[in-house]
C-alpha cells in the first residue's frame, strides 16, 4: 500500500532549471528549483501528503518500529500536517493523535489539532485529556528558522528538542519513545546525558528523505523508564 512505502517510485524526472526572475532573489530560485526536482516532493503531492516530510517519518518508523494500531500520539509542531497524516493512517480508529502547532494546521480526518503553544501548563493539561491518556509517542519535527550561523541554529535547534523533551517526560506512558530533530552533531550535553538517564535506547538517525545538503537529524528514543 502507498502509505507503507518509505522512497519514491516511477522513473527519475529531467532536472528543471529556473531561470531567475527580477522579483526572485538567488536563494528563492534556488529553493524553488530543489523543490522541483525533489523526488519526494512530487511523491507526496501524488500521494496527497502535506508535505514531503510524511516520507521521514516512514522511513523511522521503518528502521524503529515507532507506529502501531491502537497508539496514542502526541506531534508537536504538527504544521502543515505530514507526520500526522501518516501518524493517523498507521493508528488507525482505535488509535489517538493529538497535534498542536503555533500556526493554524487544516483539518485531517481522525487527528485533533490544536493551535497554541505546548509549553502552556494549562494548553499541556488539555493535550494529555484530548490523547485520553498517557501517549505512547512524542514526536517533534520542530525546527527554528534558520539564521545560516550554524553554531547558533544548532543551539536553537536543541533547545527546542529540549523542551519537547520536557513535556515528553510528563506524557509518556512507560515504555514509551520520543523522536525529535537536531541537526548534525546530534544532541550534546546535559540533553543527550537526560535522554539516557530516561530511555533504555537512545539513536540519531537521518533519513532518506532528509535532503542531503540538510544538516538535520533526528534522535529517537525508546523504553521510556518514567511514567506518565
Amino acid at each position: 500500500m502507498a502509505r507503507g512505502r518509505g522512497g519514491t517510485s516511477g522513473a527519475r524526472p529531467l532536472t528543471v532549471r529556473v531561470k531567475s526572475a527580477r522579483r526572485r532573489t538567488s536563494s528563492s530560485t534556488e529553493w524553488l528549483e530543489r523543490q522541483l526536482n525533489d523526488p519526494f516532493v512530487a511523491e507526496a503531492h501524488r500521494l496527497g501528503y502535506r508535505s514531503r516530510a510524511a516520507f521521514k517519518l516512514l522511513q523511522l518508523d521503518q528502521r524503529f518500529h515507532l507506529l502501531a494500531v491502537g497508539r496514542r500520539i502526541l506531534d508537536l509542531g504538527c504544521a502543515p500536517g505530514g507526520w500526522a497524516q501518516i501518524a493517523t493512517q498507521r493508528v488507525g480508529p482505535k488509535g489517538a493523535v493529538v497535534g498542536i502547532d503555533l500556526n493554524p494546521t487544516d483539518a485531517i480526518p481522525g487527528a485533533t489539532l490544536v493551535t497554541g503553544d505546548f509549553r502552556d501548563a494549562a494548553v499541556a493539561a488539555r493535550l494529555r485529556g484530548l490523547l485520553g491518556g498517557p501517549a505512547d509517542l512524542v514526536l517533534s519535527d520542530m525546527a527554528a528558522p534558520a539564521t545560516g550561523h550554524a553554531a547558533t541554529d544548532h543551539l536553537r535547534i536543541v533547545a527546542l528538542a529540549e523542551e519537547a523533551f520536557a513535556l515528553a517526560e510528563k506524557m509518556l506512558r512507560p515504555g514509551g519513545a520520543f523522536v525529535a530533530k537536531v541537526f548534525q552533531g546530534g544532541t550534546e550535553g546535559e540533553l543527550l546525558a537526560a535522554l539516557k538517564r530516561a530511555f533504555a535506547e537512545v539513536r540519531h538517525a537521518k533519513p532518506a528523505a532528509s535532503r542531503a545538503e540538510s544538516a538535520e537529524t533526528y534522535v529517537v528514543a525508546k523504553g521510556y523508564r518514567g511514567g506518565a
